[in-house]
Protein backbone atom coordinates (compact mmCIF):
# COMPACT_ATOMS: atom_id res chain seq x y z
CA UNK A 1 0.00 0.00 0.00
CA UNK A 2 1.22 3.48 -1.12
CA UNK A 3 0.54 6.96 0.29
CA UNK A 4 -2.20 7.59 -2.42
CA UNK A 5 -3.74 4.10 -1.56
CA UNK A 6 -3.94 5.04 1.75
CA UNK A 7 -5.28 7.88 1.60
CA UNK A 8 -8.61 6.86 -0.77
CA UNK A 9 -9.12 4.24 2.06
CA UNK A 10 -9.16 6.89 5.01
CA UNK A 11 -11.76 8.69 2.29
CA UNK A 12 -13.75 5.12 1.53
CA UNK A 13 -13.89 5.06 5.38
CA UNK A 14 -15.47 9.03 5.97
CA UNK A 15 -17.85 8.66 2.92
CA UNK A 16 -19.08 5.60 4.09
CA UNK A 17 -17.97 3.11 1.33
CA UNK A 18 -15.93 1.06 3.73
CA UNK A 19 -16.65 0.24 7.09
CA UNK A 20 -14.33 0.89 10.05
CA UNK A 21 -13.76 -3.07 10.34
CA UNK A 22 -13.11 -3.50 6.30
CA UNK A 23 -10.32 -0.46 7.02
CA UNK A 24 -8.86 -2.45 9.62
CA UNK A 25 -8.81 -5.83 8.26
CA UNK A 26 -6.60 -4.42 5.48
CA UNK A 27 -4.94 -1.89 8.09
CA UNK A 28 -3.70 -4.82 9.75
CA UNK A 29 -2.12 -6.53 6.73
CA UNK A 30 0.44 -3.58 6.49
CA UNK A 31 3.57 -3.97 7.99
CA UNK A 32 3.88 -7.47 6.80
CA UNK A 33 2.36 -10.64 5.43
CA UNK A 34 4.25 -14.37 6.71
CA UNK A 35 4.30 -16.95 4.37
CA UNK A 36 6.14 -18.90 6.46
CA UNK A 37 9.19 -18.41 4.23
CA UNK A 38 9.30 -15.43 3.60
CA UNK A 39 7.42 -11.90 5.18
CA UNK A 40 6.03 -9.74 2.30
CA UNK A 41 6.12 -6.57 3.39
CA UNK A 42 3.15 -4.56 1.78
CA UNK A 43 4.75 -1.21 3.83
CA UNK A 44 7.75 -0.29 1.83
CA UNK A 45 5.96 1.90 -0.44
CA UNK A 46 4.37 4.05 1.84
CA UNK A 47 7.36 4.10 4.50
CA UNK A 48 10.38 4.78 1.52
CA UNK A 49 8.17 5.71 -1.51
CA UNK A 50 10.19 2.54 -3.79
CA UNK A 51 8.89 -0.29 -5.76
CA UNK A 52 8.95 -3.59 -4.48
CA UNK A 53 10.91 -5.99 -5.87
CA UNK A 54 11.25 -9.86 -5.63
CA UNK A 55 15.01 -11.05 -5.82
CA UNK A 56 14.65 -14.01 -8.27
CA UNK A 57 18.41 -16.07 -7.52
CA UNK A 58 18.25 -18.49 -4.53
CA UNK A 59 13.91 -18.89 -4.58
CA UNK A 60 12.19 -21.47 -6.09
CA UNK A 61 9.87 -20.81 -9.07
CA UNK A 62 6.78 -21.30 -6.51
CA UNK A 63 8.05 -19.33 -3.99
CA UNK A 64 8.49 -16.01 -6.43
CA UNK A 65 4.96 -16.98 -7.46
CA UNK A 66 3.63 -16.93 -3.97
CA UNK A 67 4.73 -13.46 -3.01
CA UNK A 68 3.95 -12.16 -6.36
CA UNK A 69 0.87 -12.55 -5.54
CA UNK A 70 0.38 -11.70 -1.98
CA UNK A 71 2.02 -8.54 -3.24
CA UNK A 72 -0.64 -7.82 -6.08
CA UNK A 73 -3.56 -8.58 -3.24
CA UNK A 74 -3.54 -5.28 -2.21
CA UNK A 75 -6.22 -3.75 -4.16
CA UNK A 76 -4.68 -0.07 -4.92
CA UNK A 77 -0.67 -0.80 -4.05
CA UNK A 78 2.47 0.46 -5.77
CA UNK A 79 4.44 -1.18 -8.43
CA UNK A 80 5.15 -4.83 -8.00
CA UNK A 81 8.84 -6.38 -9.86
CA UNK A 82 10.25 -9.71 -10.16
CA UNK A 83 13.85 -9.08 -10.98
CA UNK A 84 16.36 -11.43 -12.10
CA UNK A 85 14.29 -13.98 -12.98
CA UNK A 86 14.74 -16.74 -14.72
CA UNK A 87 12.56 -18.71 -17.19
CA UNK A 88 10.44 -20.73 -14.82
CA UNK A 89 10.33 -18.31 -12.51
CA UNK A 90 8.95 -16.09 -14.76
CA UNK A 91 6.44 -18.36 -16.64
CA UNK A 92 5.28 -19.35 -12.77
CA UNK A 93 4.99 -16.14 -11.71
CA UNK A 94 3.04 -14.69 -14.54
CA UNK A 95 0.91 -18.00 -14.78
CA UNK A 96 -0.26 -17.38 -11.07
CA UNK A 97 -0.42 -13.50 -10.97
CA UNK A 98 -1.44 -12.73 -14.48
CA UNK A 99 0.38 -10.93 -17.10
CA UNK A 100 3.11 -8.72 -16.47
CA UNK A 101 5.42 -6.77 -18.28
CA UNK A 102 8.67 -8.57 -18.93
CA UNK A 103 12.14 -7.15 -20.03
CA UNK A 104 14.00 -10.28 -21.22
CA UNK A 105 17.93 -10.43 -20.65
CA UNK A 106 17.81 -7.59 -18.51
CA UNK A 107 20.29 -8.47 -16.00
CA UNK A 108 23.29 -11.09 -16.05
CA UNK A 109 23.71 -13.74 -14.32
CA UNK A 110 26.34 -15.30 -12.24
CA UNK A 111 27.08 -17.42 -15.33
CA UNK A 112 27.90 -14.15 -17.27
CA UNK A 113 24.61 -15.30 -19.65
CA UNK A 114 22.43 -12.28 -20.06
CA UNK A 115 19.25 -14.61 -19.67
CA UNK A 116 17.74 -12.71 -16.13
CA UNK A 117 14.52 -11.20 -16.92
CA UNK A 118 13.00 -8.04 -14.75
CA UNK A 119 8.47 -8.71 -14.75
CA UNK A 120 6.31 -5.56 -13.62
CA UNK A 121 3.08 -5.90 -12.49
CA UNK A 122 0.42 -2.81 -11.67
CA UNK A 123 2.95 0.12 -13.01
CA UNK A 124 2.31 3.42 -11.85
CA UNK A 125 0.81 6.16 -13.88
CA UNK A 126 3.46 8.57 -15.82
CA UNK A 127 5.22 11.39 -14.13
CA UNK A 128 7.38 13.90 -14.63
CA UNK A 129 11.44 13.36 -14.63
CA UNK A 130 13.92 13.18 -17.53
CA UNK A 131 16.32 10.57 -17.22
CA UNK A 132 18.99 9.34 -19.60
CA UNK A 133 20.52 6.08 -19.34
CA UNK A 134 24.03 6.22 -20.89
CA UNK A 135 26.00 2.75 -21.51
CA UNK A 136 29.61 2.56 -22.33
CA UNK A 137 29.35 -0.41 -24.76
CA UNK A 138 26.79 -2.54 -26.18
CA UNK A 139 27.64 -4.96 -23.51
CA UNK A 140 26.98 -3.14 -20.80
CA UNK A 141 23.10 -3.30 -22.05
CA UNK A 142 21.24 -6.08 -19.79
CA UNK A 143 22.11 -3.89 -16.90
CA UNK A 144 20.97 -0.77 -18.40
CA UNK A 145 17.61 -2.75 -19.04
CA UNK A 146 17.48 -3.67 -15.85
CA UNK A 147 17.52 0.14 -14.78
CA UNK A 148 15.15 0.97 -17.46
CA UNK A 149 12.30 -1.80 -16.45
CA UNK A 150 12.41 -0.57 -12.64
CA UNK A 151 11.79 3.46 -13.48
CA UNK A 152 9.52 2.54 -16.29
CA UNK A 153 7.65 0.75 -13.40
CA UNK A 154 7.56 3.69 -11.61
CA UNK A 155 6.24 5.85 -14.20
CA UNK A 156 9.49 7.71 -15.48
CA UNK A 157 10.23 7.63 -19.02
CA UNK A 158 13.76 7.37 -19.44
CA UNK A 159 15.55 7.60 -22.78
CA UNK A 160 18.89 4.75 -23.43
CA UNK A 161 22.35 6.41 -25.52
CA UNK A 162 24.03 3.65 -26.11
CA UNK A 163 27.83 2.49 -26.80
CA UNK A 164 29.46 5.47 -26.09
CA UNK A 165 32.35 4.58 -24.48
CA UNK A 166 35.38 6.76 -23.76
CA UNK A 167 37.11 4.65 -26.60
CA UNK A 168 35.55 6.53 -29.15
CA UNK A 169 34.08 10.01 -27.40
CA UNK A 170 32.70 11.59 -30.13
CA UNK A 171 29.80 9.35 -29.91
CA UNK A 172 28.88 10.54 -26.32
CA UNK A 173 29.62 14.31 -27.76
CA UNK A 174 26.81 13.71 -30.29
CA UNK A 175 24.94 13.31 -27.69
CA UNK A 176 25.93 16.28 -25.77
CA UNK A 177 22.53 18.34 -25.63
CA UNK A 178 20.31 15.34 -24.63
CA UNK A 179 23.16 14.62 -21.69
CA UNK A 180 22.23 18.22 -20.16
CA UNK A 181 18.72 18.63 -20.60
CA UNK A 182 18.56 15.39 -18.37
CA UNK A 183 16.86 15.50 -14.88
CA UNK A 184 18.97 12.51 -13.58
CA UNK A 185 21.57 10.66 -15.48
CA UNK A 186 23.14 6.60 -15.24
CA UNK A 187 25.83 5.75 -16.47
CA UNK A 188 26.19 1.82 -16.84
CA UNK A 189 30.15 0.95 -17.71
CA UNK A 190 32.23 -2.14 -17.74
CA UNK A 191 35.98 -2.39 -18.53
CA UNK A 192 37.80 0.73 -17.19
CA UNK A 193 34.97 2.27 -16.13
CA UNK A 194 35.54 6.09 -17.04
CA UNK A 195 32.75 6.88 -18.49
CA UNK A 196 30.75 8.03 -15.61
CA UNK A 197 33.90 10.97 -14.73
CA UNK A 198 33.76 12.12 -18.50
CA UNK A 199 29.83 12.43 -18.41
CA UNK A 200 29.50 14.23 -14.84
CA UNK A 201 31.87 17.07 -16.71
CA UNK A 202 29.60 17.87 -19.09
CA UNK A 203 26.48 17.84 -16.91
CA UNK A 204 25.24 19.56 -14.13
CA UNK A 205 22.73 16.67 -13.35
CA UNK A 206 22.70 13.98 -10.58
CA UNK A 207 24.97 11.16 -11.57
CA UNK A 208 24.61 7.62 -11.00
CA UNK A 209 27.00 5.28 -11.95
CA UNK A 210 26.80 1.42 -12.35
CA UNK A 211 29.94 -0.42 -12.49
CA UNK A 212 29.30 -3.42 -14.32
CA UNK A 213 31.26 -7.07 -14.58
CA UNK A 214 32.25 -6.73 -18.55
CA UNK A 215 35.75 -6.45 -19.72
CA UNK A 216 39.20 -8.54 -19.61
CA UNK A 217 40.76 -10.12 -16.74
CA UNK A 218 42.04 -6.85 -15.49
CA UNK A 219 38.73 -5.48 -15.23
CA UNK A 220 38.45 -8.29 -12.58
CA UNK A 221 34.63 -8.89 -13.18
CA UNK A 222 33.92 -5.36 -12.36
CA UNK A 223 35.96 -4.47 -9.63
CA UNK A 224 37.97 -2.11 -11.33
CA UNK A 225 35.30 0.10 -12.98
CA UNK A 226 33.79 -0.08 -9.38
CA UNK A 227 36.72 1.37 -8.11
CA UNK A 228 37.95 4.34 -10.61
CA UNK A 229 34.02 5.19 -10.36
CA UNK A 230 34.67 5.71 -6.32
CA UNK A 231 38.12 7.59 -6.95
CA UNK A 232 36.05 9.59 -10.05
CA UNK A 233 37.15 13.31 -10.40
CA UNK A 234 34.23 14.48 -11.10
CA UNK A 235 32.65 15.78 -7.35
CA UNK A 236 29.16 14.03 -6.46
CA UNK A 237 28.85 11.24 -8.28
CA UNK A 238 27.07 8.44 -7.12
CA UNK A 239 28.35 4.56 -7.37
CA UNK A 240 25.95 1.86 -6.98
CA UNK A 241 27.37 -1.86 -6.79
CA UNK A 242 28.33 -4.44 -9.16
CA UNK A 243 25.41 -5.05 -11.96
CA UNK A 244 23.10 -3.05 -9.89
CA UNK A 245 20.48 -2.03 -12.30
CA UNK A 246 18.07 -1.65 -9.90
CA UNK A 247 19.76 -0.05 -7.66
CA UNK A 248 20.55 2.56 -9.82
CA UNK A 249 16.86 3.34 -10.54
CA UNK A 250 16.12 3.23 -7.03
CA UNK A 251 18.61 6.14 -6.82
CA UNK A 252 17.19 7.90 -9.32
CA UNK A 253 13.63 7.58 -7.56
CA UNK A 254 15.05 8.95 -4.03
CA UNK A 255 16.81 11.59 -6.28
CA UNK A 256 13.84 12.85 -7.76
CA UNK A 257 11.06 12.53 -4.74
Amino acid sequence: MDEPALRQLIEDVRTGHLTADEAVGRLRRLPFADLGFARVDHHRALRQGLVEAVYGPGKTPEQCAAIVVELLSEPAGSPVLLTRADDHQVAAALTAAGNGEVTPASARSRTGRDDLATVAWRPTTERPGRVLVVTAGTGDLPVARECVAVLTASGLRPSVVADCGVAGVHRLLASAEEVAEADVVVVVAGMDGALPTLVAGITAAPLVAVPTSVGYGAALEGVTALLTMLASCAAGVTVVGIDNGFGAACAVLRLLR
